[in-house]
């Protein structure tokens, strides 16, 4: 099983909530796991606005950067060019996305493309879960 994974989900791995428990499942069963390099940054703000909010304390946070932060290198990390920001900017006129859930949708469709296989989109954002049904992605959950 090929994973692309955004940063709704890839939160998920690292802080402990609904949703985590197939996550981690998901990533252990699968031959590889990719993401748009924006997920590094996505999935840090996320750690700090929880911490800031107080939905996490700051030793939670904390480690659930380092963890983060030391797995990164073991994800394929899809980078952006001209042609994914193009595909983002017709997909969020197709799909009212927000640009950052634009490219990661881009970034799942061209990956798919390129490798010739189908992939499996995991995503907990409800808008680009239905914008991945509609361009023909199978998605998780």
């Amino acid at each position: 099983m090929i994973l692309y994974i955004d940063a709704s989900a890839l939160v998920k791995r690292y802080v402990a909530e609904s949703g985590s428990i197939e996550v981690n499942a998901w990533i252990s069963k699968s031959q590889m796991v990719t993401t748009n390099i924006l997920s590094r940054a996505e999935v840090a703000a996320a750690f700090n606005r929880a911490s800031r909010m107080q939905i996490i304390d700051n030793e939670a946070c904390q480690t659930a950067l380092e963890q983060f932060r030391s797995e990164w290198e073991s994800f394929v990390r899809l980078q952006n060019n001209e042609g994914t920001v193009i595909r983002a900017d017709y997909l969020t006129s197709r799909h009212n996305l927000r640009g950052y859930d634009a490219i990661h949708l881009a970034s799942a469709l061209i990956w798919q493309e390129s490798i010739g296989s189908r992939i499996r989109l995991i995503t907990y954002d409800q808008q680009l879960r239905q914008s991945g049904l509609d361009e023909g992605l199978f998605l998780l959950p």
